[in-house]
């Protein structure tokens, strides 16, 4: 790959970071602060928290097999795609290939910050060809995106045509994995050390059932992690969010077992779904959701609203003619939706 600074913004790379009263001490335990102009009432969230979230990212690195110093959190994924953005990225001249369809956040950040968005159309089977991908990239392509599983598919993408991007790109590796804990292949983590281009992206909203903390993860190499520390905003995760995101960690037994309980759940719903006369035909899933191509894909999500039940109309995403996604809930709200769409038919 290029080096790091070749890849980096050159305003990004001589950047001298702001630095926070709590950046700056470092040392002995301490009892009085008066360094930070805080309220001295309403303990404890008076106190501003760990920039670094350094006791959250010790727990994770446990848990994940990774270290601390290889781990950025941020308020959701999306702050960590931004930042890849803002680091790496030099407005209306680099560019980003990602596959199509996929999550929607890329291209939103792309435009923010006046990046081109290269898409790379998937097949019928919602893969990709590494030779497609590539043949997309050109000497200012610094960013590569690749969501597995894909969101909105469903569907893990080839891990061959993966490693070949990772062996062949010279700039960054974006794989997107908040679907992952539901996946039957092994996270690319396990390749963090392998790889000094590739960033995986994880997140608390999905399998740990923590969407409302806005918690997301950023694992790379401690030198792009120092870029992104570098450039975020001094508190990016609150008091509220570090402490939450702990108390999950402490209860990760409970997250294998919701996994559990929505794989099952998934095979189930995805078996009635595929009976039901207005579906036409349900795409294989390795998510806590799944595609379905059915008969009218508007008139179903606007008779459903007016039931109260809400999915995602995707009718109008390339590749996804007449689709609906939808997300895996507990048996009872899945018997609403099926009773809903039986009702439907019969009507």
């Amino acid at each position: 790959m290029k080096t790091l600074q070749e890849l980096t913004r050159p305003n990004i790379w001589n950047l001298k970071p702001y630095s926070s009263a709590r950046d700056e001490y470092k040392g002995a335990v301490a009892s009085v602060f008066l360094d930070a102009n805080e309220n001295p009432f309403n303990t404890p969230i008076n106190r501003y928290p760990d920039p670094l979230q350094n006791e959250l990212k010790l727990a994770l690195s446990r848990l994940k097999g990774v270290k601390p110093e290889q781990i950025f959190l941020g308020n959701g994924s999306d702050e960590a795609i931004d930042l890849l953005f803002r680091a790496f990225c030099e407005p209306a001249i680099d560019n980003v290939v990602a596959i199509d369809p996929t999550y929607g956040m890329y291209q939103v950040c792309a435009d923010i910050n006046n990046v081109a968005y290269r898409k790379v159309l998937l097949n019928e089977e919602f893969q990709f060809s590494a030779d497609d991908l590539l043949a997309a990239v050109d000497e200012h392509t610094k960013l590569i995106f690749l969501c597995s599983p894909n969101n909105p598919t469903g569907n893990n993408l080839l891990h061959k045509e993966i490693d070949r991007v990772l062996h062949e790109f010279d700039g960054i590796v974006v794989i997107d994995e908040a679907y992952i804990d539901f996946s039957n292949l092994a996270s690319y983590l396990t390749k963090l050390h392998k790889h000094p281009n590739l960033v995986v992206l994880q997140t608390f909203s999905k399998a740990w059932g923590s969407a409302a903390i806005r918690l997301g993860m950023a694992y790379a190499s401690a030198d792009i992690i120092d870029i992104f520390s570098k450039i975020k905003y001094p508190y990016n995760v609150n008091l509220l969010t570090q402490k939450q995101g702990l108390d999950m960690l402490l209860k990760y037994h409970d997250i294998e077992k919701w996994v559990k309980t929505l794989l099952d759940t998934r095979a189930e719903l995805m078996k009635e779904f595929a009976k039901l006369p207005c579906v036409e035909k349900v795409f294989h899933s390795d998510a806590n959701f799944f595609l379905a191509r059915v008969t009218d894909a508007t008139a179903i999500y606007n008779y459903l609203v007016g039931l109260g039940i809400i999915v995602r109309n995707r009718t109008n995403v390339v590749l996804c003619d007449n689709c609906l996604r939808i997300t895996v809930g507990s048996r009872v709200e899945n018997h609403q939706l099926l009773d809903a769409l039986k009702a439907y038919q019969a009507s």
